[in-house]
């Protein structure tokens, strides 16, 4: 990677054409900027569509020296409630803030482009920005160039074949998480094969029918919602190693007679009693509340989600912290095929048509996307909450204290380890070291040997063609589906369930949703140079 100060001498050359700035040499020119006041002061919306995220802007020591060196501030926009509905409702009155984050998956987001209402950002760059080229990762933006030519968003979180190649370090976020202190009081079994799942998860309920006065919840899990609920399809297929693609072809993986038979042990489970009626109708708040109380047994989740009820958990009690442990396997016993983030990564931002600083909008990406702009958002402020020593980022014993102990407080105060995480690089990033304590370390490293490449299966259909509509009416059905077989009174049912699912989906024309899948599997392995 290229010295630090000759990105920041070219990001500030760059914004120095854009503000009609006179003068440029490096980290001097961001002081001269700042202390002259001649990098004019710009607020621009930024949407994110997570309802969850609450983070605000100026208060912390990142946000404020980000402000201090760009002259941009920034008014965070969260949907109150659905973020659906909210985003469409922006999107159908024209009404987009400046910058706008969304999961690359979102159908809104070839939406926007269709619809002209977003900036191709390297038409932005070539007018205002060149240094844009310059930080970008080209693969990246190869990958999400459209057949136009342009580049409408960047993503965040993106990983490459050839970083996985290169990399040791790279998990999944998907874990089979049990309480530390429940797990090791019934004698730490073995939860691989159904038995001994069944036989744990009543050992735990009966040793401990309560935690700190609240009722225990055996099975965790994430929330259910209109397209069905991680944890108990996508997660658990992961774990039992069942297939993506067979014969070049994508797999149908939710009749795989593996995952079956591990959904029936689960619904035996919930006839006893131990499916809480919680796990049905929790959303996120409530999931991460109950975390924090430390109210599940043992949950597939995504173990990096947690890391904020974690370190409550860890504050109160470190035994009564979650681990990751080895969960639900197939009959055969096989290693989990836990998917790493692929090129889509995980996020995408772009500039709505909207901006009225789209000048100042694309320098802005180009600050935060080089490596001086993620050693801010990642490390933080050098001097106040990390030194150099030996060459090595150090963070301040007081600062990681915070981190380790109270999230919230460290967001509001400091605002490093990607608070602001809308255009993070990872890979990058990993250079300065993991930054975790060694209980979320714990559950990060346990993925590593289980951990795979698979973006070639991340298929985002095209939106509004047949295919596209015949699989969000297969995902409803399916989402409606799940619970029902979870608490079917027999196995008969359970049977009569599924086969029901699968009657209307094929009435739907799910042969043609795995056709279009395969081919564009294939086009994706092959862009990715991938067998």
């Amino acid at each position: 990677m290229k010295n630090f100060l000759h990105k920041t001498a070219a990001l500030v050359c760059c914004c120095t054409a854009v503000l009609s700035m006179t003068a440029c040499s490096g980290t001097q020119a961001l002081k001269s900027a700042s202390e002259e006041n001649t990098v004019s002061p710009v607020t621009l919306d930024w949407y994110v569509n997570f309802s969850w995220f609450k983070t605000g802007w100026g208060e912390n020591l990142v946000s404020k020296k980000i402000t201090e060196e760009t002259g941009i501030s920034i008014n965070f926009v969260t949907p109150a409630g659905n973020e659906t509905e909210k985003l469409n409702s922006m999107i159908s009155s024209d009404t987009l803030p400046d910058l706008v984050t969304l999961g690359w998956w979102e159908p809104q987001a070839q939406e926007m482009v269709e619809k002209g209402i977003v900036y191709a950002l390297n038409e932005l760059a070539d007018e205002y920005d060149p240094y844009f080229y310059q930080v970008i990762d080209q693969d990246c933006a190869d990958w999400y160039t459209k057949e136009d030519g342009n580049l409408y968003c960047y993503p965040n979180s993106s990983y490459t074949p050839k970083d996985y190649e290169e990399h040791e370090n790279i998990g999944s976020n998907q874990n089979f998480l049990v309480r530390k202190d429940i797990y090791e009081a019934i004698g730490s079994p073995d939860m691989t094969t159904p038995e001994g799942f069944c036989a744990a998860v009543k050992a735990a309920a009966e040793q401990f029918p309560e935690v700190d006065g609240y009722p225990l919840i055996p099975i965790g899990a994430d929330e259910f919602k209109p397209e069905g609920c991680n944890s108990f399809d996508k997660y658990l297929q992961n774990f039992l190693a069942v297939p993506n693609e067979k014969d070049g072809k994508i797999y149908d993986r939710y009749t795989d007679s593996e995952y079956l038979a591990w959904l029936k042990v689960f619904r035996g489970l919930a006839r006893e009693g131990y499916l809480a009626d919680d796990i049905f109708i929790d959303r996120r708040t409530q999931i991460e509340e109950k975390i924090a109380q430390g109210r599940y047994f043992c949950m597939l989740y995504q173990g990096q989600d947690m890391l904020n009820q974690q370190k409550i958990l860890y504050q109160n009690d470190p035994d009564s912290i979650y681990i990751a442990v080895e969960g639900p396997r197939n009959s055969s016993g096989d290693d989990p095929i836990l998917p790493g983030t692929g090129i889509n990564g995980w996020t995408v931002t772009f500039i709505s048509r909207n901006c009225e600083n789209p000048d100042r909008a694309i320098s802005f990406l180009s600050y935060l996307i080089s490596e001086h702009g993620q050693k801010l958002v990642y490390l933080g402020v050098e001097g106040e909450m990390y030194d150099m020593v030996d060459g090595k980022p150090v963070i301040r014993p007081e600062v990681q204290a915070v981190l380790d102990t109270d999230r919230d407080e460290y967001d509001r105060k400091y605002g490093g380890d990607d608070t602001y995480w809308m255009m993070q690089d990872n890979v990058m990033q990993a250079q300065w070291g993991s930054g975790l304590s060694a209980q979320e370390r714990q559950i990060k490293e346990w993925s590593y040997p289980y951990t795979v490449y698979a973006g070639q299966y991340e298929i985002n259909l095209e939106a509004d063609t047949e295919e596209a509509n015949i699989y969000t009416k297969v995902e409803q059905e399916w989402g409606s589906t799940l619970p029902r077989l979870l608490l079917a009174e027999s196995e008969e049912e359970f049977d009569e369930i599924l086969e029901e699912f699968i009657r209307k989906r094929d009435s739907y024309g799910y042969d043609k949703v795995l056709e279009a899948q395969s081919e564009q599997m294939n086009l994706q392995k092959e862009r990715l140079g991938l067998k």
